[in-house]
């Protein structure tokens, strides 16, 4: 079930977001400067995904969609490719239930190689 309340939603995402600066998840960055207002919704999914546990990720469903979590994914940690494969593995079995993880993956991989050779006019 998703929440509606927009304080309780902003409650959740500041303690994510504290979570990670725990996690040093920010490294490359000054994280006092980073707050709910200056991490997009997608990076705030896809760090979590990264550097958190399951009840952290099982808290980004309480917040955001299904599609708008997958979507992030896809754009932000599929592209890592090997350096993820067994994380990006995990996730699409078990949040995006896909039946065999290892196929969905490369027709994922070879779907974003296509896009890109288009979009170059390759």
């Amino acid at each position: 079930m998703t929440i509606r309340d927009k304080n309780r939603i902003n409650e959740i995402k500041m303690d994510l977001l504290d979570r990670l600066k725990k996690e040093h998840a920010f490294w490359p960055y000054r994280s006092d400067t980073l707050t709910t207002d200056t991490l997009d919704d997608a990076q705030l999914i896809a760090f979590t995904m990264r550097y958190l546990d399951l009840p952290d990720i099982k808290t980004l469903f309480l917040i955001y969609s299904k599609k708008k979590i997958k979507d992030s994914w896809k754009k932000l940690l599929l592209p890592e490719g090997e350096y993820l494969y067994t994380l990006n593995r995990f996730f699409a079995w078990y949040y995006f239930r896909a039946k065999n993880p290892d196929s969905y993956l490369k027709s994922l991989e070879t779907r974003r190689i296509n896009n890109l050779i288009h979009d170059t006019g390759l």
